[in-house]
């Protein structure tokens, strides 16, 4: 028997689980035509993104010059820190968005560059971290987190769901991603499972496919077979006692269980703490490797938080962000406070001859650039290295450039992640400098 009407099966699969095959007579593909993102022994990239919605005050927020040194408007002060880690861009701008000039058609689509169905329907386009989690999710536990700060809005304004405007991250064109608001419910879907993917033996999450496999080839080749998978489960027991020896000199977590208590159950209250636990679950997230893949929405467009804790709790945050007060000045910067916290946590985290923020990338963006619905450029400010990719200290315009579709940017952020698209949105090239 030396041919058989197999699939072109280059693996064999289990839960989260990949084995690349070894040639054989009985059929004729065979390897792992992708190669893997880096080396094992590298840490993994990771990419969180941040929404705040309602834009910025439009006087304060501007970045001048570069590096260490670059000047930066009060909105971005809370960042200084991290200028030699950071890119501010200008001018880029999602084009549908203009399409509704209201909250939720300039939300909805703001990780997609996709057209927003109108009267009420739901219909967007699947976004950038979704898209990472389906072509990612299976080395984590969990494929991406999407997590939030405020609770979601079903109702309709002004010919549009408000389902746009409480929701950044989408599964597919019309379902949103399921939104955590719960910080005692966000910690349970990363801990709570009875063992995770790295618990489980290769070996033993691919035998039931292994064992489908071996009935259509040959009796020469499940001979071949039944020693390679062998050689497998050597290699695994010589590498478990090793790492009971301490031996093992790759990339490994370093947390393999939360270093936080549990958070307690219900909403919280405070909006100060509320941030806060979320910000800690996102790092604690990229510390146990539980997933690579995070949306943080802190607020709604057109949202109705409050700020007592700023002396702010005279108005919601909708109504405010039409004003460009003092007021207003302090909760942009409350804002950036949370980003230039989870830079600094990650920042602590030594990862080989890096930090957790060296192998991560944190935007922060708007669906608008000030309260006024200006959407015609969005605030964008992006830190982190991106695994040793990412150039800090950038200031980069492209107000008066053609090509300056926010989905360029995602392109990029793809490629850091080993995914390659040829379009994604409405663009079809990376942005060169990142």
């Amino acid at each position: 028997m030396t041919t058989h009407h197999l699939p072109r099966r280059r693996f064999l699969h289990g839960l989260g689980v990949s084995m690349a095959l070894p040639w054989m007579e009985s059929r004729r593909v065979w390897g792992d035509a992708d190669k893997p993102q880096r080396d094992s022994s590298t840490a993994p990239t990771r990419m969180a993104i941040l929404f705040a919605g309602c834009g910025f005050h439009q006087h304060e927020w501007w970045a001048k010059g570069e590096g260490a040194t670059m000047e930066l408007g009060k909105v971005l002060e809370p960042l200084s820190d991290y200028r030699d880690k950071m890119v501010f861009i200008r001018g880029l701008y999602n084009a549908e968005a203009l399409k509704g000039n209201i909250h939720s058609s300039q939300t909805g689509n703001l990780l997609s560059g996709a057209p927003l169905a109108s009267g009420g329907t739901i219909r967007s386009g699947t976004s950038v971290d979704q898209v990472i989690a389906r072509k990612l999710g299976h080395r984590t536990k969990l494929p991406s987190l999407v997590l939030g700060c405020e609770k979601a809005n079903p109702t309709v304004h002004k010919n549009y769901s408000m389902l746009y405007s409480s929701h950044i991250s989408w599964s597919s064109p019309t379902t949103p991603t399921p939104l955590e608001v719960y910080p005692a419910l966000a910690f349970d879907q990363m801990f709570k499972d009875s063992a995770e993917q790295g618990d489980r033996s290769v070996l033993d999450a691919v035998l039931e496919d292994a064992h489908d496999f071996r009935r259509n080839i040959s009796r020469r080749d499940q001979q071949k077979l039944d020693e390679y998978l062998n050689s497998v489960r050597e290699v695994e027991s010589r590498i478990e006692r090793a790492g009971t020896r301490g031996e093992l000199q790759g990339w490994r977590p370093t947390l393999e269980e939360p270093n936080i208590p549990r958070p307690q159950d219900g909403y919280p209250q405070d909006i100060v703490e509320h941030m806060r636990l979320m910000s800690d679950i996102l790092v604690l997230a990229f510390q146990t490797d539980t997933t690579r893949v995070c949306t943080l929405k802190l607020n709604n467009d057109h949202g109705t938080l409050r700020f007592p804790h700023l002396g702010v709790d005279y108005m919601i945050h909708h109504l405010l962000s039409h004003s460009d007060t003092d007021d207003w000045l302090k909760v942009n910067q409350f804002f950036l406070e949370q980003m230039a916290y989870i830079a600094g946590r990650l920042d602590a985290i030594r990862e080989g001859d890096g930090t957790a923020l060296d192998h991560s990338m944190i935007l922060l963006c708007s669906s608008m650039l000030t309260g006024h619905h200006d959407a015609t450029q969005l605030p964008v400010v992006l830190i982190g290295g991106g695994g040793g990719t990412i150039k800090g200290g950038q200031n980069l315009d492209y107000l008066d450039q053609s090509d300056r579709q926010m989905c360029r940017l995602y392109l990029s952020m793809m490629n850091k992640m080993g995914i390659t698209l040829d379009r994604f949105g409405d663009a079809t090239e990376p942005i060169a400098e990142i």
